[in-house]
């Protein structure tokens, strides 16, 4: 396995290719070097043959012509056989043929058997024949393949005999052996010598490719510290710092990511508002903190958990969602069973792909609950001003037509008329009067004057104050001072304002014969501490928590009756908090009431001075 691959590997596919291209164009150069050398040496030892077969036939020309002219026939084939043993070719035989083709001499010693026979081969027939090129190959009984030549011999214009050669060609095959040899000697040491340079040349292209693999692969799993070495100003290097370019702007790129990653993160999870988004098949795959909290989910999610399912919805809120139209809806959320259930506002955001189609869905869930409680209180202020205010206007009408119907007539009627139509509008100026004071302290434009006061003199002014109604009901009433205080920094008219409306509802609420207790020290925070105690009716428990409210009233009719506008307690919290404290009833039906407020003394007194 680790041989194949390597054999994959850009660097062993330099080496082959390299050696390969070495070895092609050796062999083409070798298949031509030798056969040119090949054709060089046979054509030089055909060339060398034909030249001695040439001479040779001249010579012989001239012993013919001296047998023609008497000399025995003995002394001829003597002289002629001398004559071819002088001419030795190494591995060769020569024949001289006479006219008719008969091997007159050899120069084979062992071949002297042939000598009177004839030579039928081709080419000596071509020579009888007068023709002077004549050469062939042909294959000896030693398997030793012979180079063949024949020539005329001419003696007084016609051919008197032939000169046949046979000359092995074993030598120069040797020698082209021994050529071969070097050449594939010289060919086994440039290959060796190529695949070293290959190794070596394939090592400094793939070295840097290799360095290059494993610092991607230390950026893949994060290391964006490190720098690829430039090996040179070549292609490799311009990539090198290509690479290292890159790395740097990735790193530049995933750190900015992370910053948004992480104010993205941090804004989700500090929203006031809900978030939720979706796949594009419905699955909630991201929820922040505070949407946990209003929708009650578990963390973490359940996987496939759908958003029609987390949220809720039903019919048509669901086609609608599937089909990215639905826009906002209002739910009722409960988290438990003993408080009311939270109103929150959910918006739909589809997420559109850019090539078209729904990416998910993003839902912002908006808790709206104080909003329509403010609405809700807003709407029944309003009620209760008209309400309020058309009591009095319709009496006063009243009366004032009944005057204008002749009650005018009557002194004593109209005298009675009159002053219920002042009472009417006396109660009108107390409520308009109470509502801009409210108005006031909601909008802060009420300044407070602090001023150092006495609280034992500050609460014996209250119940002086009220000595005439408390005389005619025969109420009781005590002021009472711990001694771990005697003055406060506090802006006195106000807060004698909300003694007097404590008192006032504590004199209203508490039958003859009844005890009024005021009562003020510091608590254990260190604040000023101011409580009015009665043995009056009390308060319902129900209608504790929103005794505080504008023109809320346990006994609307009982309380109209008495005088009350119904915004005294409203008035009396708007101050204390003005002031920096937080006000408190404690009430049991028919046993009594508590009315406790606190108000700072130390940063009051910080303020004021």
């Amino acid at each position: 396995m680790k041989a194949m691959s390597f054999f994959r590997t850009i660097q062993a596919k330099l080496i082959i290719i390299y050696v390969l291209l070495i070895l092609i164009a050796m062999q083409l150069i070798g298949v031509y070097f030798v056969s040119s050398m090949k054709t060089s040496l046979t054509d030089n030892f055909t060339k060398d043959l034909k030249a001695r077969a040439e001479m040779l036939s001249i010579l012989t020309a001239d012993k013919f012509s001296s047998e023609a002219g008497g000399t025995s026939e003995d002394s001829s084939v003597d002289s002629l056989r001398g004559m071819v043993n002088n001419l030795y070719i190494s591995g060769a035989e020569i024949q001289v043929l006479d006219a008719s083709g008969k091997i007159i001499t050899t120069s084979v010693p062992s071949q002297s058997d042939y000598v009177g026979r004839r030579n039928t081969q081709t080419v000596v027939s071509r020579a009888l024949q007068g023709i002077s090129d004549n050469e062939e190959y042909i294959i000896g009984d030693d398997n030793v393949r012979k180079k063949v030549v024949a020539k005329p011999v001419w003696s007084g214009g016609k051919v008197v005999g032939a000169i046949y050669i046979a000359a092995d060609m074993k030598d120069l095959y040797a020698t082209m052996g021994r050529i071969n040899s070097v050449f594939i000697s010289g060919l086994l040491i440039a290959l060796a010598l190529t695949a070293v340079l290959g190794v070596i040349l394939a090592h400094t292209i793939t070295q840097p490719i290799k360095e290059m693999t494993r610092h991607a692969t230390a950026v893949a799993e994060g290391s964006f510290d490190r720098k690829m070495p430039i090996f040179g100003n070549d292609e490799i290097g311009q990539l090198s710092k290509a690479f290292n370019y890159m790395t740097g702007r990735l790193r530049d790129a995933l750190s900015q990511n992370e910053e948004e990653k992480e104010k993205l993160a941090s804004i989700l999870t500090n929203m006031s508002d809900g978030v939720v988004a979706t796949d594009e098949a419905g699955r909630v795959i991201l929820m922040n903190r505070r949407a946990s909290l209003m929708l009650g989910a578990e963390e973490p999610l359940p996987r496939g958990l759908a958003l029609d399912g987390l949220l809720g919805l039903e019919g048509d809120q669901i086609l609608a969602l599937s089909g990215g139209t639905a826009q906002s809806t209002m739910l009722r959320l409960k988290s438990s069973e003993e408080e009311d259930p939270n109103i929150v506002r959910v918006t739909f955001t589809p997420i559109h792909r850019r090539e078209g189609g729904i990416a998910g869905t993003i839902a912002v869930l908006q808790d709206v609950t104080e909003q329509e409680n403010l609405e809700a209180s807003r709407r029944e202020f309003v009620a209760n001003v008209s309400h309020e205010l058309r009591t009095p206007l319709t009496t006063i009408k009243s009366y004032a037509e009944a005057l204008d119907d002749g009650a005018m007539e009557d002194p004593q009627l109209a005298g009675r008329f009159v002053g219920v139509i002042r009472s009417e509008t006396e109660r009108m100026i107390r409520l308009v009067t109470d509502l801009l004071h409210l108005s006031r302290l909601d909008s802060r434009e009420a300044q407070l004057r602090y001023q150092e006061t006495d609280i034992a003199e500050m609460l014996e002014d209250v119940a002086d104050r009220f000595s005439f109604q408390i005389r005619q009901k025969r109420i009781s009433i005590r002021t009472i001072v711990r001694r771990d205080i005697s003055t406060a920094w506090l802006d006195r008219d106000q807060i004698d304002q909300v003694l007097g409306n404590l008192v006032s509802n504590a004199l209203k609420y508490t039958s003859e014969g009844g005890s009024i207790e005021i009562e003020a020290g510091r608590n254990s925070e260190g604040m000023l501490e101011i409580s009015v105690r009665d043995s009056g009716i009390g308060i319902p428990k129900k209608d504790i928590e929103r005794i505080f409210e504008r023109f809320y009233r346990v006994d609307k009719a009982r309380s109209r009756n008495m005088g009350g506008t119904g915004l005294g307690l409203s008035i009396a919290r708007e101050i204390v908090k003005a002031h920096g404290g937080a006000i408190s009833l404690q009430s049991e039906l028919n046993k009594g009431s508590k009315v406790t407020f606190t108000l700072p003394l130390e940063k009051q007194r910080r303020d004021g001075a």
